[in-house]
């Protein structure tokens, strides 16, 4: 069973930049795929961007295009996402997933961590 903990949430000013870590624990497969969601207060959770366990494969909301980057390391069993050009509205709670092969939907994901807040004052 595949363990995540997030890391790494924070106050910042807008503009500024956090990277978040989710750290993987378990017997994990190249075809797993780890995202991070997002929810803020009163809205349903959104994706936000999900890397290949295996390596190779990314993707990436809209909304976050060019200011977030999801990667991975293999030497410390982590996922990362670095954002930068932060936003009031990228305020939210943030959380690392893992299922078996790529999706955007978060209830097709099975394995949550506990989450970590962001947020970005204006």
């Amino acid at each position: 069973q595949v363990q995540l903990v997030e890391s790494g949430g924070g106050l910042v000013q807008a503009g500024g930049s956090l990277r978040l870590s989710c750290t993987v624990s378990g017997r994990t497969d190249r075809n797993n795929y780890m995202a991070w969601f997002r929810q803020a207060p009163g809205k349903e959770r959104e994706f936000v961007a999900a890397i290949r366990w295996g390596g190779g494969l990314r993707s990436h909301a809209e909304p976050v295009k060019g200011r977030f980057a999801i990667s991975r390391d293999d030497s410390n069993d982590t996922v990362y996402l670095q954002m930068n050009s932060l936003k009031p509205e990228d305020t939210a709670f943030y959380y690392c997933a893992a299922r078996l092969g790529f999706s955007d939907r978060d209830r097709e994901y099975d394995i949550w961590g506990q989450g970590t807040q962001v947020t970005v004052s204006s």
